[in-house]
């Protein structure tokens, strides 16, 4: 299996490639903090809106900052190898920004995607990706799958 994590300065050059080719290019971003069905049904359908789908992977502290101080459970070089190994994700980075605003800018994906939590509007980056072309959507979540409830109910099982 190659190696799908890529530095930013790697994958500008890649997706400069390939956008030569004329390769439709697909941007998502989260946590993946334990990896359940509703994360490779969700990446699966986003990799289908394209024919590369890289992602952006938030960084340990990142993830702090979002969940609290007791996430990430897997650190994010053991996120990052597990997310790899899914055939629907063909290259991902880690960031460590608030936001992956700087990363989309790079990457200048054709189509930008986020959960349903998100409306399209809000998506960070939307703007910058509908003034070049580009679509953004917001793909619904699968009902009863979330890493949160996954961890609340290991919790209770081991109480």
């Amino acid at each position: 299996m190659r190696n799908k994590i890529k530095t930013r300065k790697e994958l500008k050059e890649i997706l400069s490639a390939l956008k030569k080719q004329s390769k439709k290019i697909v941007f998502t971003n989260g946590c993946f903090d334990i990896l359940h069905y509703g994360h490779i049904k969700y990446l699966q359908d986003t990799k289908g809106l394209a024919d590369v789908l890289v992602l952006g992977l938030n960084s340990d502290s990142s993830v702090k900052k979002i969940k609290g101080s007791a996430r990430p459970i897997n650190k994010q070089l053991d996120r990052a190898r597990v997310l790899s190994a899914l055939s629907c994700v063909d290259y991902l980075t880690i960031f460590s920004e608030d936001t992956p605003l700087k990363l989309i800018r790079l990457i200048q994906p054709d189509v930008l995607v986020k959960g349903g939590d998100w409306q399209a509007e809000k998506i960070v980056g939307a703007d910058f990706v509908k003034s070049r072309g580009g679509k953004v959507m917001a793909i619904p979540y699968i009902k009863g799958y979330s890493t949160t409830q996954q961890i609340k109910k290991i919790r209770e099982l081991s109480v």
